[in-house]
């Protein structure tokens, strides 16, 4: 009974101090003691992202205005004026009411929205613009005006006689009395070729030039090849 007693105060005095050796020691005086580790399945939340200042809205630039565009137009001679049918363009930038195409009338004059009449034939698309610029003037602030050449059918020549398409042909660039009768379809069989004539108005007076087909297209006299021009007559007898 001695042995049994004596025996459970040794376990009970060993297991006493196994489980004093295992509690953490004090802190010492002045020091603080750490803090506990978190669990290992504890979850950290990231600190919050850094919000990005917003940009100031941008200022959008003003549309450009927009190029204007001329619609094409022909090729006009170096010594081109105006005259009666022929096709005219007049755009007034800024003002499309009063712009218009428009044709030359017989009398050499054309009519425009609140222009009214104005002369046209015997001036070069640059007078016009001047005088149109002029006339708009009591209308218009600072007008600008652009003449645009759409056809040109004033400038004509005429062919008769022997050829295949006898008539009026505009002449809207450089062309000779051999390019004339090829475009008038050639002369005919029975054509006297060697006095074909061209009858031209100079200084208020008619004077007359022989032209020998046979001759040109063979390339002889090349001379008699000249260039016409307004208002010429090519007579093929």
């Amino acid at each position: 009974m001695k042995r049994t007693l004596i025996t459970g105060i040794a376990v009970w005095t060993l297991w006493s101090a196994s489980s004093f050796a295992q509690q953490p020691a004090p802190p010492a005086a002045g020091k603080q003691a750490p803090a506990p580790a978190a669990p290992a399945s504890a979850t950290v939340n990231p600190a919050p992202p850094t919000a990005t200042p917003a940009s100031p809205t941008a200022i959008a630039a003003p549309p450009r205005a927009a190029t204007p565009v001329v619609p094409a137009g022909v090729v006009t001679p170096t010594d081109y004026v105006i005259g009666p049918d022929d096709v005219l363009m007049v755009i007034f930038w800024r003002e499309q009411d009063l712009s218009s195409e428009v044709a030359v009338r017989p009398d050499g004059k054309i009519s425009l929205p609140l222009l009214n009449e104005i002369q046209a034939s015997g001036l070069t698309p640059e007078e016009l613009r001047a005088n149109l610029t002029k006339a708009a003037n009591r209308y218009v602030e600072d007008p600008a005006v652009t003449i645009v050449v759409k056809a040109i059918n004033s400038r004509k020549v005429f062919i008769t006689g022997e050829v295949a398409k006898p008539g009026p042909y505009p002449l809207s660039g450089p062309t000779t009395v051999l390019q004339m009768i090829a475009t008038a379809g050639g002369v005919l069989e029975y054509a006297k070729e060697d006095r074909i004539v061209v009858m031209r108005t100079e200084n208020g007076r008619t004077v007359s030039r022989r032209f020998n087909y046979k001759q040109v297209s063979e390339g002889k006299n090349l001379q008699q090849n000249i260039e016409l021009k307004p208002g010429d007559t090519i007579v093929v007898p």
